[in-house]
């Protein structure tokens, strides 16, 4: 168990944790969420060691081996699986002394070291990993230093999931992934074996990865288990008793003290009037509930509504050097009413596409059509550094409005969520959030007929995203959204195009059946993976699936859990074997043999494991 024990915490003078104390279980899978700025990633330089308390004590298991996402990724000559195998350093470490070792029982807890932490099977797990986050094979060879900042920090979470450690603290590990990769980060964490801490605002995977909340507010830590949807309806029903007993408590102290007030004065009734006070005194007060004040977005509505389609492209190519597309093949419309996500991984085409529709990409080929007088604007991420740093808020407006009252620009200001003491702040003082609005705003300025936004969210908190929900629904032009915010496309777009293969094509699944393809589950709604009939065209549609015999089933069952009795009685030979020291002086040989065929037999057992209890789930239901 994780034991934080009125625990004190202070920066420059501002307490960020104020006599906070929470118990989290071994094994679980925490959410750690609150506002920006309210001290999340303060609490985990506390845990790591990095800073002290001012008062108060953690306490963490013997031992227990932390592990959190470097800072700096990698941006060296190795591989990318070089680099994730290199994380693990005790692995790592041995495998050099191997090398070495001369003594036949150093030799043999060597071994059978290597064989307790599977690492004979350490690079197809690293392998997976990188995989699961957007590296194919070709990928993994390349070195660090080829890629950009953004996919190295996949390098270096990667690396830290790699090492498997019992308690891993993650910091809105989304921010650098696409949908795709947080689909897979959340099947991933479900199933990881130890403790798991993450912030993050990402409300769909704050529902589907974890099983408990640690929130902070107001300087104190509580715990809520559950997944986030649970939690807000746990807090909105404790405010609600809150305000409730506040109520009553208010009422009861007004009789109170409108009793002392009357009668102190009176000889006949002091007696009673001072039992008054008394139980005045005893009955303390309710405390009300506070909420913070969450700055709203507003998107102005286009002036005048241009004719669908706004765009059009039939046999469209598009790309950033001559004779060399991008994506090709494109024949779609956009009206002036739609919302579309773009689905797919990064590297398939999605910026280039919203650059394209944008205007920001000439095309190469076909035919493009576009409404006349059409106004489109356009947000992303890397937009953050191209505003003035020494310039405030007001004064990135008003270059947009010269000649207006003072009143009118700060208006406009206000229209972006930014709050009165930021306006005057130079934008290299305010926050991602807040930068984030300010450049959403000025994307928006002009009331264009399309917004097209690229990972609006990734420095948003929970109730900014809100906030930019909110807004999305109230705006009436069309709207273009690349994001890995699962909750916000669901809340804010009617269709999905999917950008695969080199073009994009409509979607007509829903995210779910999208989810499954990511995570590769997929098989069991489909026949056919690789071509979901959920793309359009569709594809021929499967034949039914065929019933299956209980009795067959019931054989095979048996036949699997045979072979696993039999697999796990090799194991224990072999390990018997290992652990004889004079095997690796007599036959050093036959030692490393058995420890791969070790290493096979674990791989073999997990596999028909899996087998066995997809086929008992299936014979379940056949019975």
């Amino acid at each position: 168990m994780i034991t934080i024990n009125n625990l004190t915490v202070r920066i420059a003078g501002r307490v960020l944790l104020d006599d906070a104390s929470v118990f989290i279980p071994t094994g679980f899978k925490v959410g750690f969420v609150g506002r920006n700025g309210a001290g999340k990633s303060t609490l985990y330089k506390v845990l790591t060691g990095e800073m002290a308390p001012e008062g108060g004590e953690v306490s963490l298991p013997k031992n227990a081996r932390i592990g959190q996402v470097a800072q700096e990724a990698p941006g060296t000559d190795e591989s990318l699986i070089e680099i994730v195998l290199a994380a693990d350093k005790e692995r790592a470490s041995l495998l050099v002394e191997a090398e070495t070792a001369t003594d036949p029982h150093r030799i043999a807890e060597i071994q059978v070291r290597l064989a307790d932490i599977d690492a004979y099977s350490a690079e197809s797990r690293a392998a997976s990993i990188l995989a699961g986050l957007g590296f194919d094979t070709a990928a993994q060879q390349r070195p660090a230093k080829s890629f950009s900042g953004g996919w190295r920090m996949r390098v270096a979470l990667a690396a830290v999931l790699f090492t498997e450690p019992d308690l891993l603290l993650l910091d809105e590990p989304t921010n650098y992934l696409d949908l795709e990769g947080t689909l897979w980060l959340e099947d991933y964490i479900k199933r990881y074996p130890h403790t798991v801490i993450i912030i993050s605002h990402d409300r769909d995977l704050l529902n589907s990865a974890v099983n408990s909340i640690v929130h902070l507010e107001h300087k104190k830590l509580t715990f809520y288990r559950g997944p986030y949807d649970q939690f807000e309806r746990q807090k909105a029903e404790a405010e609600e008793l809150q305000t409730k007993a506040k109520a009553k408590n208010d009422a009861a102290r007004k009789h109170l003290q409108s009793f002392i007030d009357r009668f102190k004065a009176k000889a006949t009734k002091a007696k009673q009037a001072q039992s008054r006070v008394k139980a005045l005194e005893r009955m303390g007060t309710v405390a009300a509930v506070v909420h913070d004040h969450v700055q709203g977005f507003k998107f102005p509505d286009p002036k005048k509504e241009a004719a669908s389609p706004i765009i059009a492209v039939e046999g469209g190519s598009v790309g950033y050097a001559p004779g060399k597309p991008i994506l090709t093949k494109l024949n779609l419309r956009i009206d002036t009413d739609d919302r579309i996500a773009l689905l797919g991984s990064n590297g398939n085409g999605k910026s280039t596409f919203a650059k394209f529709i944008s205007g920001r990409l000439k095309p190469e080929g076909g035919r493009l059509t576009i409404a006349p007088s059409l106004k489109v604007g356009f947000f992303a991420q890397h937009q953050l550094d191209d505003l003035r740093p020494d310039e405030s808020p007001v004064a990135h407006v008003r270059r947009l409005m010269p000649g207006e009252p003072e009143a009118k620009v700060r208006s406009r200001v206000a229209q972006m969520g930014l709050a009165t003491q930021k306006m005057e702040t130079a934008a290299k003082d305010l926050s991602g959030g807040e930068k984030a609005r300010l450049l959403m705003g000025l994307a928006a300025f002009d009331a264009p007929n399309l917004l097209i936004l690229d990972e609006p969210t990734n420095h948003l908190d929970m109730d900014s995203r809100r906030a930019l929900i909110e807004a999305l629904n109230d705006y009436s032009g069309a709207v273009i959204l690349i994001s890995h915010d699962r909750y916000l496309i669901e809340a804010t777009v009617d269709r999905l195009w999917l950008v695969r293969d080199g073009t994009v094509n409509a979607f007509e699944g829903d995210l779910d059946e999208y989810r499954d393809i990511v995570v590769g589950t997929s098989s069991k709604k489909r026949k056919d993976k690789e071509e979901p009939a959920a793309l359009v065209p569709e594809p021929a549609k499967a034949e039914p699936a065929k019933r299956i015999n209980p009795t067959v089933l019931k054989k095979k069952v048996e036949e699997l859990q045979g072979l696993m009795a039999k697999i796990e009685r090799l194991i224990q030979g072999i390990d018997t074997e290992l652990a004889d020291p004079e095997l690796y002086a007599k036959n050093p040989g036959r030692a490393a043999d058995l420890t791969k065929a070790r290493a096979n037999a674990e791989k073999k057992l997990a596999e028909t494991e899996e087998e066995w209890l997809l086929l008992s789930e299936e014979l379940e239901g056949a019975e």
